[in-house]
C-alpha cells in the first residue's frame, strides 16, 4: 500500500520475542529469582497530541516502576553486519524544533525605502543563527542548529512582509540546549534594530541519550562472548535522537547500535524507500539482550 516503516522497529519487535523465549528456555532450565520486564514501545518516533512520545506514554502508565536497569539496541543500517558499537555517557542528542517569523513592513519592490524588508533582515539574521555553534558554544560541548526551510515572498515584485523558518537545534549537556534557545532568539532580535520585528516558537523535543558505563559494560562484556572480540567496538553514535533517553532517566540504562547493513554494498539509510537489514544480525542482537538480563536476574553481574 505504499505504506513502510523504514527504521528497523519490526527487527527489534522479532528480537525482543526472541529474547522472551531464550529466556523462558534459561528459566525452565534452571529457575531464578526476579523479574525482567520486555517493553513493546509504540511510536518511538512520534508524538501524540499532548506531545507525548511512546516511551513518554510507557512510563506515565507505570512501566518502569520498580525497574532498577534498562537495556536496549537499534539496528544500523548505516553500520558494518555484525558489529556492535557502544558509547558510554552522552550518545544520542536532544533534540528541539523553532518556528520563526522575521515581521516587515513589505512593499512594492520599487520602493524599498518606503519600509522595513524581512528579506534584507535574513542576511544577518542567518549568518548569527548559523555562528551560534561556532561562536556562542563551548567548542567541546557538541551542538548543531541547522535550518531545513526559509520562505518568504510569492512574485518579483513585491516586498514580503515575513518570512517564515523553519530548524532543528540539537545538543548533549541540558546548559548548551537552553544556551542554543537563548541565542536563537538573540539572533532573531537583530531584526528589531532594522526595523522589524520577530516571533519564536520551540518546541522541546527528547531529552540527551546517556549510556551507563556500568550497565553498558555489562552488555560489552557479553557481546564479546556472543559476537567475539573484533566485533566490539567502541564509536560515537552521532546527534540522532531516541526517545529511549526518558527511560535511562528513571534508571540506569544503556543502548547499544547493532550493525546491519546489507551484503549487496548499498546504503540502505534509515527513512529511506530503500531502507533494508541484514537479518542474520538479529540473532546476536538478541543473544546479548537476553544474556545481560538474565546475568542482571541471576546476580552475576552483582
Amino acid at each position: 500500500e505504499g505504506v513502510m516503516h523504514a527504521c528497523g522497529h519490526d527487527s527489534h519487535t522479532a528480537m525482543l520475542l526472541g529474547v522472551a523465549h531464550l529466556l523462558k528456555q534459561s528459566y525452565l532450565a534452571e529457575p531464578w529469582h526476579g523479574n525482567v520486564r520486555l517493553l513493546f514501545q509504540p511510536a518511538e518516533e512520534a508524538f501524540d497530541g499532548e506531545g507525548i512520545s511512546g516511551a513518554t506514554a510507557m512510563i506515565h502508565d507505570g512501566a518502569l516502576e520498580g525497574i532498577d536497569a534498562v537495556i536496549a539496541l537499534h539496528v544500523a543500517s548505516d553500520r558494518p553486519s555484525g558489529l556492535l558499537h557502544f558509547q558510554d555517557g552522552y550518545s544520542l542528542a536532544a533534540v528541539d524544533q523553532f518556528e520563526a517569523w522575521i515581521r516587515g513592513d513589505g512593499g512594492h519592490g520599487a520602493y524599498p525605502h518606503n519600509g522595513s524588508d524581512p528579506l534584507f533582515m535574513l542576511g544577518p539574521i542567518l549568518n548569527a543563527i548559523y555562528a551560534i555553534p561556532s561562536r556562542q558554544i563551548n567548542p567541546l560541548r557538541p551542538s548543531v542548529v541547522s535550518l531545513g526551510r526559509v520562505c518568504g515572498g510569492q512574485v518579483t515584485n513585491v516586498i514580503p512582509n515575513s518570512v517564515h523558518l523553519l530548524g532543528t537545534i540539537r545538543s548533549y549537556q541540558e546548559e548548551v540546549r537552553q544556551k542554543l534557545w537563548q541565542e536563537i532568539e538573540r539572533a532573531l532580535k537583530l531584526s528589531e534594530t532594522l526595523g522589524g520585528g520577530y516571533e519564536l516558537e520551540i518546541q522541546q523535543g527528547y531529552p540527551a541519550m546517556y549510556n551507563d558505563a556500568r550497565v553498558n559494560g555489562w552488555m560489552r562484556d557479553v557481546a564479546r562472548e556472543v559476537a567475539g572480540e573484533t566485533a566490539v567496538i567502541d564509536a560515537e553514535f552521532g546527534m540522532g535522537a531516541e526517545d529511549f533517553a526518558y527511560m535511562t532517566q528513571k534508571a540506569p540504562g544503556a543502548m547499544f547500535m547493532l550493525g546491519a547493513a546489507t551484503p549487496d554494498g548499498v546504503e540502505r539509510h534509515h527513512h529511506t524507500d530503500i531502507f533494508d537489514i541484514d537479518e542474520s544480525v538479529l540473532v546476536l542482537g538478541t543473544a546479548v539482550l537476553a544474556e545481560t538480563a538474565r546475568r542482571f536476574v541471576t546476580q552475576i553481574l552483582l
